[in-house]
């Protein structure tokens, strides 16, 4: 075992001890900590910790073909919070594969290079659906440190009798509380509205008041300011995700042999996406015999 990982085997243990002895003591929150030179963090919900993430797993910014100006608009959004200056919680909606939670990792991870004048510390935590509801114990922690915050949940939405929503949408507008000034909340979904439109047509016909029946959770999504649509890509964007990706990895290929492939490989898989080109190229350059993280 590496002595890094000896070592996060230990913090944990003693997180789990130390949360023990706070829960007997009535003070679970205690816990969670900040540590040095750590930006990324997972959100345990059941146990109230902050898990450190050593290595997070990303690509660089300048990957991300074909969403360019979506990338741009998310990446002036998180400078202009981590400057202190006003920002929107941001919803990062639409077709699966096209870089939406990539996005959100790669801009964290570029904003960490950038000279740190007029930027504040800037922490990526990742929050999953399942712990959505102890969203507000987390806040409680965070709203009095000095470092700013992005809350991320990756492929949200919510199902029939599912009532954990209302935490977030207490959280992101109009909560007693409300969202501290150093937290944004950034969320993927393949929905637009977070939930199934089966759902919302069904409430519809079925509800006395129809329209009072879906606001409350439809309005959920309307509580982010930012909406990023993510759509799918045609070829010629593809085949640009394709080369941008063998030109990184300095997969030496022939222009004509590359197009054949990439297209062959996306008719097997039946759709075009970031994901389809990062998948393609990571066959490719086994069959080149290159080897690539």
């Amino acid at each position: 075992m590496k002595k890094t990982d000896q070592l996060s085997a230990i913090s944990t243990a003693l997180d789990k001890i130390a949360h023990a002895l706070q829960t007997m003591a009535g003070n679970a929150e205690a816990t969670v900590r900040i540590e040095d030179g750590i930006n990324a963090y997972l959100w345990d919900g059941a146990d109230h910790i902050l898990r450190p993430v050593h290595s997070v797993n990303r690509i660089p910014l300048a990957l991300l073909e074909g969403v360019a100006h979506l990338r741009d608009i998310l990446l002036e959004n998180t400078l202009a919070f981590a400057r202190g200056h006003g920002a929107n919680n941001a919803l990062l909606w639409g077709a699966r594969g096209m870089g939406k939670s990539s996005m959100v990792k790669a801009i964290h991870g570029h904003i960490e290079t950038l000279e740190k004048s007029g930027l504040s510390r800037l922490i990526l935590i990742e929050i999953a659906r399942e712990d959505i509801a102890t969203l507000p114990i987390l806040l409680r922690f965070l709203v009095d440190r000095p470092e700013r915050f992005i809350i991320y949940c990756d492929d949200l939405s919510f199902d029939r009798d599912e009532s954990s929503y209302k935490a977030l949408k207490s959280v992101l507008d109009g909560g007693l509380e409300g969202r501290p000034a150093n937290t944004l909340f950034y969320a993927t979904s393949n929905r637009r509205h977070l939930m199934p439109r089966d759902m919302i047509e069904n409430e519809r016909s079925t509800a006395i008041n129809p329209s009072e029946a879906v606001e409350e959770k439809v309005s959920l999504s309307d509580r982010f300011g930012l909406w990023l649509g993510f759509h799918n890509c045609d070829q010629d964007t593809y085949l640009a995700m394709v080369r941008n990706y063998v030109a990184h990895f300095g997969i030496e290929v022939g222009e004509d042999e590359l197009r054949a492939l990439a297209i062959e490989w996306s008719a097997t898989r039946g759709s075009r996406s970031g994901r389809v080109a990062i998948q393609f190229v990571r066959h490719l350059a086994g069959i080149k015999g290159k080897s690539i993280s």
